[in-house]
């Protein structure tokens, strides 16, 4: 096992997917349960970090966070010689929640199951971190805090700092795509307006 995970970090011309298997954990779950509340928590605060950032940086962000958290969690294993398997979907997720959380910090939430304790976005954000930071450092195997730690981390950054730094840069080039799309659009081109 440990040869195998080893792969993901060499350079070895002869493989052609080095960096698919950590995309691909962005749809990974372990079970119903985990994949019941990770699309709970995707479908609480999906609508909002898509008003932030639209659904083309969205999907790009998203895509981004399954594979920096599941390169976090190989880091992580590979430290601590735990050889399981990485999923980057709830690292995706944390990174959703966490750009929410710091872009509306005084925004309040609740637990599904016990909504008359509220509580502000920025506590929560700081209560996961906390959580996880713990579960990492105590080798707590309930989750993969360190996945959840990379995702929340780069959620945070992202809303931060890697917006103006990298998504600014490519914002004229989806301009043109819209432009495109929508004189393609008025010509009966079949596609779709918004």
């Amino acid at each position: 096992m440990r040869r195998v995970m080893f792969t993901y970090f060499t350079s070895d011309p002869s493989s052609k997917a080095l960096c698919s298997p950590m995309l691909l954990s962005t749809f990974s779950h372990f079970s119903l349960f985990h994949m019941a509340a990770n699309m709970y928590v995707l479908w609480s605060f999906s609508s909002s970090v898509v008003s932030l950032l639209g659904c083309e940086q969205f999907i790009a962000v998203y895509l981004s966070a399954g594979v920096i958290s599941t390169f976090v969690s190989y880091v992580a294993k590979m430290a601590t010689g735990r050889f399981e398997p990485s999923l980057g979907a709830s690292g995706a997720i944390m990174t959703v929640l966490a750009a929410v959380c710091t872009k509306m910090p005084e925004a309040k939430l609740a637990i599904i199951f016990l909504p008359m304790f509220t509580f502000t976005a920025g506590s929560a954000l700081k209560a996961i971190i906390a959580f996880d930071t713990a579960g990492l450092a105590l080798g707590w195997r309930l989750f993969d805090h360190a996945a959840h730690l990379g995702g929340a981390l780069f959620g945070m950054w992202y809303v931060t700092y890697g917006h103006e730094l990298i998504w600014k840069n490519r914002e004229p080039l989806v301009k043109a795509w819209h432009e495109m799309r929508t004189k393609n659009t008025g010509k009966g081109g079949g596609g779709r307006s918004n």
